[in-house]
């Protein structure tokens, strides 16, 4: 019986990445009953122990695939770059609001990624999500494309810094996270999710090229040509 209900706080024991975010879901989870009470005794810790245990026990989450390690030089180097965009896309998007004419042409975007993890994906959709000027609409999981909705594609400029951003995050997301030496594919992922939780290191990008971003220009060029359509005046009828 106990270990039946270890079993189920701990899916596998020799999985020593699984093990080990079981116990940071314990940690946080006393933690945050800790602060709930708002003095730090060691009454409230164990109290807060017990109750994790028990929310893990009757409440366990659906496992999350940890598959790579977490790399804390490029972890960093990955928040200074986001605070960074973060600032210059603040500035950027506040001008445009303010700046006189018409309001600036968006559009719909698609970027293709090579991050081989959910969990990763996922936190890169987050900080993207976060920046202001863009929003990721959909997430073509299968094909590894977001559709996201960029703010200001006016000009070729802003196309490619945006394909220049997207490919910067994804760089340091893969050095933080999953680095290709150091992956270790969960066998909590289906047979049909192999085609893109293996990703062939030589397929990942490390350049945005000169094509991908012609690419994004055309992309972006229908949306752009129907905006400047809408926002022409009308013609005057000849008698």
């Amino acid at each position: 019986m106990a270990k039946r209900l270890v079993t189920r706080i701990l899916p596998d024991l020799r999985d020593r990445r699984a093990v080990m975010v079981k116990v940071g879901q314990l940690v946080w989870l006393d933690a945050v009953w800790v602060m709930l009470w708002g003095r730090v005794t060691w009454g409230n810790i164990a109290g807060g122990l017990i109750i994790g245990l028990a929310i893990l026990l009757l409440l366990p989450l659906p496992p999350v695939p940890v598959e790579g390690r977490v790399h804390v030089g490029s972890l960093l180097k990955l928040a200074v770059v986001y605070v960074v965009e973060m600032f210059k896309s603040s500035v950027q998007v506040a001008w445009l609001a303010i700046r006189p004419g018409a309001p600036p042409m968006s559009a719909v975007l698609r970027a293709k990624v090579s991050v081989k993890s959910d969990l990763v994906l996922t936190l890169l959709v987050d900080m993207m999500n976060l920046i202001p000027g863009t929003m990721v609409l959909d997430i073509d999981a299968k094909r590894r494309l977001l559709y996201v909705h960029v703010v200001d594609v006016s000009s070729e400029k802003a196309v490619r810094q945006f394909y220049l951003s997207t490919a910067r995050l994804e760089r340091l997301f893969i050095s933080a996270f999953e680095r290709d030496s150091e992956w270790h594919a969960s066998p909590l992922h289906g047979i049909d999710d192999d085609e893109y939780h293996h990703v062939d290191g030589a397929a990942r990008r490390v350049a945005t090229r000169p094509d991908r971003i012609g690419a994004a220009r055309r992309m972006a060029a229908p949306e752009i040509a129907h905006r400047r359509t809408e926002e022409a005046p009308p013609t005057e009828e000849q008698p």
